[in-house]
C-alpha cells in the first residue's frame, strides 16, 4: 500500500469514526430528533431493525442478501460483475430490474403481514394517525426537503461504503448478516434520529403503499408529498458509494 492509499484509507476511517460517534450525541441531546422524543425506546427500535436486517439477509443468501434496491444499485455502480450470492447472477439491465422488483414486492407483502398481526390495535379508536404511519414508513422530525434528503444520503453512504470495505465488490451475504445488522443499528443511533433512517427505498416505499391500501380505520395521510425523500436519497448515497469504492477499495 503507498502513501497515497494510506492517506485516503486513513481519513475515511477516522471520518467514519467521529461521522457515527459525534451522530449518537446529537440524536441524544439535540432538540426534536427521534432519539430524544421517542426516548429509551429508540434504542429498541434501532435493534429491531438491525435484527431485521440480520433476518432478511440470512433469508435471501442465495440471492446475495441484497434487501434493498439502493445496494443494487450500488453494486451496478462499482463496476461488478456479478450480484453475488449463490445464484452468482450476471449484472444486467434485467437482472437489476428483477432484484428492484423482488425487493418492492417483499417489502410490501411483509408490511400487509404486520399490519394482520396488529390488526386490533391499527383498529383502535384511540390510536393515533401518526404513530401508525410511522409503523409503516419514515417521517422527519424537522420537514425540511433539502437536509432531510442529505440525511438518507449520509446515512446510506454509510450501510454500502462499510459493507463494500469489509467485502470489495461482495455483498451483505458475505459480509456476514449479523455484522451488517449491527451496522444498521449503529447508523440508526447514530443518523437516525433527523429522518427515522429509511437506507432502503423499499422498506419505506412499499409499506407506505401497504399503508395506503389496507383498511385501516383512521389512518390519516400516507404523506406522498415526503415519500421520494426516502427513495432518492439512498439511491444517491448508495450509487456515490459504489462509483466511490472503484477507486478506494
Amino acid at each position: 500500500m503507498g502513501l497515497d492509499e494510506v492517506f485516503w484509507s486513513e481519513i475515511l476511517g477516522t471520518g467514519m469514526l467521529t461521522l457515527l460517534g459525534c451522530g449518537v450525541v446529537a440524536n441524544v441531546l439535540l432538540g426534536k430528533t427521534k432519539g430524544l422524543v421517542v426516548g429509551a425506546n429508540w434504542l429498541l427500535i434501532t435493534f429491531g431493525w438491525g435484527l431485521a436486517v440480520f433476518s432478511g439477509i440470512i433469508v435471501a443468501y442465495k440471492s446475495g442478501g441484497h434487501i434493498n434496491p439502493a445496494y443494487t444499485l450500488a453494486v451496478w455502480a462499482s463496476g461488478a460483475d456479478t450480484y453475488g450470492g449463490q445464484a452468482d447472477v450476471d449484472v444486467t439491465l434485467w437482472s437489476t430490474i428483477v432484484y428492484i422488483s423482488a425487493e418492492l414486492i417483499g417489502a410490501f407483502l411483509g408490511a400487509v403481514v404486520c399490519w394482520a398481526a396488529y390488526k386490533q390495535h391499527y383498529d383502535d379508536p384511540d390510536a393515533e394517525a401518526l404513530p401508525k404511519l410511522g409503523t409503516f414508513s419514515t417521517f422527519p422530525a424537522i420537514r425540511n426537503t433539502v437536509w432531510n434528503l442529505a440525511t438518507e444520503i449520509i446515512g446510506t453512504f454509510v450501510l454500502v461504503m462499510v459493507i463494500f470495505a469489509f467485502v470489495p465488490g461482495g455483498t451483505p451475504a458475505e459480509f456476514g448478516p449479523l455484522w451488517v445488522g449491527l451496522l444498521v443499528v449503529g447508523i440508526g443511533a447514530s443518523l437516525g434520529g433527523p429522518t427515522g433512517y429509511a437506507i432502503n427505498p423499499a422498506r419505506d416505499l412499499g409499506p407506505r403503499i401497504a399503508h395506503f391500501i389496507l383498511p385501516i380505520k383512521g389512518k390519516g395521510s400516507s404523506d406522498w408529498g415526503y415519500s421520494c425523500i426516502p427513495i432518492v436519497g439512498p439511491i444517491v448515497g448508495a450509487i456515490a458509494a459504489g462509483l466511490l469504492s472503484r477507486a478506494t477499495f
